[in-house]
């Protein structure tokens, strides 16, 4: 069950929903007038979602890469990598 808050405890409570995000590292939904706004999270929270759409996207370009051939054996890969650092 999401935590919904009216906009005026972000001024009056701001502790306490900064507390709870750090603590359940889940985000806060803040109303205005009765209706959705904004969502509050801690950075670390922040950091990690936007880590994961980082990693969605790399893992679909590389599913695309797949589909369209683009791809070299590993070994290949690796032997590559090894003689750039060797030279």
């Amino acid at each position: 069950m999401p935590t919904i808050r009216p906009s005026s405890d972000l001024r009056n409570n701001y502790n306490e929903i900064s507390d709870f995000c750090h603590k359940f590292s889940e985000p806060v939904y803040i109303t205005k007038n009765g209706k959705g706004d904004l969502a509050v999270m801690s950075i670390e929270t922040y950091e990690r979602l936007v880590g994961k759409f980082e990693l969605y996207k790399l893992l679909d370009e590389g599913m695309d890469a797949v589909k369209e051939n683009k791809v070299r054996p590993f070994r290949e890969v690796i032997n590559g990598i090894q003689k750039e650092l060797l030279e």
